[in-house]
């Protein structure tokens, strides 16, 4: 059999004379040499049919076709008697892809970076293809400032054509910043430019925050703070003009250095709106701008005066509004007038509420969370508000809600609500140490989102050598409809006070009770309830005398019907790491005319925050509480108020403060009177981390009994210190050092004090 070679790769694709040959008619089609490709995977990428006439044009066509597909590391075209010959050498495949030597990322972190270049196990081998992935591998570190990595390939043939790959790394010493240049810095200083960065050079925190090594992301978010720190300070021109990044030929060492224009501050000169006034009129509009004339230019104000904007349409059921604030610059006069210009668009409303991903938990104690209802116009505040409730209710990990429009229409979106179901029972047990109580065991068994109805269910043990509480707690938090709840409560709660500050005795008091809550909006709910408790009480020798009296009067047990009432307010933004809000409470509990005691406690908190700006928050609190008896019955000396230690007055022992007997034991009082000012900020090196947090604080307080007056501060303790407060993987831990800065001979001091729970 006589075979003609028709053409090698080279001279087919270019043309070339040498491997001309006469064209003839494809009888049939024969493909040689593949393992794992399948005959018909390399027919139907032929461009070459039984039947068509082969010539020089279309053998270079096939092969240069064969070839683009990267399967093949040689093709050859071969004929005989009419039969076009496919003669293939395949490409290995990958066995598998090993990298060794690394600490610095997760592994799979790195094969997920390694598959976007098209290098993983299954997949062809090509030689281009795995330099890409060292140079990937590579800039993974240098991202990290570790421009000393190296990376060294080793490829093993093994069976069936394949190949094992194992990428050597090794990582080397990050790269450490030896200085930082701000070039063109006229308005400020360059040391309050660097304080202001993330980025720095080493320094006696380094080791910990690593602030001094470089990476290309902290320098992109160091650098928009420098931009946005200029534009909200009026420099509406400022602008960088280059970063260059030197490192040293060992590359260990990195310099830095800024180059900034900031040009001229600029001053509002004038504030106009337009835009349809049917719908919002100007008057308005301009209300809800914060810029005003006269004001220094910032880009902070500008884009909250927009979104103010567009937020109030949205309310209205524009979803979509445009809103732009057109600049109109003096550049000699150093001016800046804005027109707000609105487009309000197409006004929509919600067709379909769709939820999704609640397996356990049923519709209805989602949907009853909305705010926003279907068939309505479409509200931002109010899509975001049920955003914000579904999220509080905690029985999920993940809680997303997109608004798209509906197809076909203009002005239709549908809400779709995804979540996630997380644990909502749990069974604990635990332990905790605090300066105050003790060692305190704890074991509880909860369950927060019962049947996957929303309701509530616990029992708890509380022990320490002050407290020792045993508690059954139901609570229906839609009892009706419209919101209203209804719990119960069964409660043992026995108190020595034999190793504390206070007046000995000991209480034990059983009770039970019913209890409901109506929500007055979203922030705001009423309080009230109706329990019975009895109270056994026992004395020592070295008890008061006016608690000897009191048990001598009404005996070591009494029983009370107590009625309750109170209102709570809360609009803080986040449970755990609050930056802004208002929390009030008020609460009363009066022992009814059935009750064998005669008694009434009055209490009142307000807590106030506000951010004094990116990482400082500023909390005010005050809290009062007054007691009394009626009908001719003192108030009972074990519904008495204390203060002193963590809660109140930090720098006392707890409990401590106000009237005292003979031994100098506190024995409480019927007005108590608490104010902290606390400044919150971030651990040093630690911005992100919301689990820890410092502050700064000054307390005040006391507690007056029936023979005090309040006058000024003449009775009030005071005290300042600093706080620590972290949410550790072993529990809550509290710290604080208090000094007290008035005192009294008889007071108790303990500077240092702190709580730490622990779950195991």
């Amino acid at each position: 059999m006589k075979l003609k070679k028709l053409a090698a790769l080279i001279p087919l694709l270019y043309a070339t004379s040498a491997a001309a040959i006469e064209p003839f008619v494809v009888k049939d089609i024969r493909v040689e040499g593949i393992q794992r490709t399948e005959a018909g995977t390399v027919f139907s990428y032929l461009p070459v049919k039984v039947g068509d006439t082969l010539d020089d044009e279309h053998a270079a066509a096939a092969i240069h076709t064969l070839f683009a597909t990267g399967f093949f590391k040689d093709v050859r075209l071969e004929a005989a008697q009419g039969v076009l010959i496919v003669l293939l050498n395949e490409r290995p495949s990958i066995a598998s892809v090993e990298i060794d030597g690394v600490k610095e990322f997760p592994k799979d972190q790195l094969r997920d970076n390694l598959k976007f270049v098209g290098l993983a196990e299954g997949r062809i081998f090509d030689r281009s293809v795995m330099e890409k992935a060292e140079q990937e591998l590579k800039r993974q570190y240098v991202a990290r400032g570790k421009y000393g990595v190296a990376v060294t390939t080793t490829i093993t043939p093994m069976e069936r054509n394949r190949v094992a790959i194992v990428f050597n790394v090794v990582e080397g010493d990050a790269s450490r910043i030896r200085q930082i240049n701000i070039i063109g810095n006229r308005a400020y200083s360059e040391a309050d430019l660097r304080e202001m960065m993330k980025l720095d050079t080493p320094n006696w925190m380094s080791w910990f925050t690593k602030n001094d090594q470089y990476s290309k992301q902290k320098l992109s978010a160091d650098l928009e703070t420098l931009r946005s720190f200029y534009l909200d300070g009026g420099y509406l021109e400022f602008s960088i003009d280059s970063t260059q990044i030197s490192i040293t030929p060992d590359k260990k060492d990195i310099y830095i250095t800024i180059n900034l224009n900031e040009g001229a501050k600029y001053a509002v000169s004038n504030i106009k709106v337009a835009g349809p006034e049917s719908i919002l009129p100007h008057e308005k509009m301009l209300k809800l701008v914060t810029v005003k004339p006269g004001d220094t230019f910032s880009r902070k104000e500008l884009t909250a005066s927009t979104s103010k904007i567009g937020d109030r349409f949205a309310d209205d059921g524009y979803a979509f509004a445009n809103i732009d604030a057109v600049p109109e610059l003096d550049k000699e006069k150093h001016q800046v007038a804005f027109t707000f210009m609105a487009d309000p668009g197409k006004r929509v409303y919600v067709r379909h509420i769709n939820i999704a991903g609640n397996t356990k938990t049923r519709d209805v104690v989602i949907r009853r969370e909305f705010r926003q209802i279907e068939g309505a116009w479409f509200s931002a505040s109010k899509v975001k508000k049920s955003k914000q409730r579904v999220d509080r209710l905690d029985f999920f990990s993940e809680v997303n809600m997109e608004t798209p429009p509906v197809p076909g229409t203009n002005d239709q979106l549908d809400v779709n609500l995804a979540v996630k179901e997380k644990a909502t029972g749990d069974f604990s047990i635990g332990a905790g140490i605090s300066s105050g109580e003790g060692l305190i065991l704890t074991a509880s068994v909860t369950e927060r989102n019962l049947f996957g109805t929303g309701n509530y269910l616990s029992t708890q043990i509380n022990t320490s050598k002050v407290n020792k509480v045993y508690s059954v707690s139901y609570t229906n938090p839609y009892y009706t409809d419209d919101g209203m709840s209804r719990g119960f409560d069964i409660y043992q709660r026995d108190t020595n006070t034999a190793s504390t500050a206070v007046s000995q005795y000991k209480s034990s008091t059983k009770g039970g009770g019913v209890r409901y809550g109506v929500p007055i909006n979203d922030d705001e709910t009423i309080h009230y309830g109706l329990a019975a408790e009895q109270t056994k009480l026992s004395l020592t020798p070295t008890s008061p005398s006016r608690f000897v009296d009191y048990v001598n009067t009404f005996g070591e047990s009494t029983t009370n019907v107590l009625g309750t009432a109170g209102w709570s307010r809360d609009s803080r933004d986040s449970v755990i790491y609050v930056t802004e809000g208002v929390v009030q409470r008020a609460f009363s509990e009066v022992a009814l005319p059935l009750s064998k005691q005669r008694y009434y406690k009055l209490t009142y908190q307000h807590q106030w925050f506000r951010p004094l700006g990116r990482d400082l928050t500023l909390m005010l609190n005050g809290e009062g509480g007054i007691a009394n008896g009626y009908s001719g019955k003192p108030l009972p000396f074990f519904k008495n108020f204390y203060a002193g230690g963590p809660g109140s007055v930090r720098g006392f022992e707890p409990n401590s403060l106000g009237p005292r007997d003979t031994d100098n034991s506190a024995l409480g009082g019927n007005k108590r009177l608490v104010g902290n000012a606390e400044v919150l900020f971030p651990m040093p090196g630690m911005a992100k981390e919301k689990s820890v947090r410092l502050s700064a604080f000054f307390d005040a307080g006391t507690v007056f009994g029936p023979d005090n007056k309040v006058k000024g501060a003449d009775g009030l303790r005071y005290s300042t210190g600093l706080a620590l407060t972290w949410i550790s993987p072993v529990g809550p831990l509290k710290l604080s050092f208090g000094k007290p800065l008035k005192t009294q001979p008889e007071d108790k001091l303990q500077k240092f004090q702190f709580t730490l729970g622990s779950i195991f």
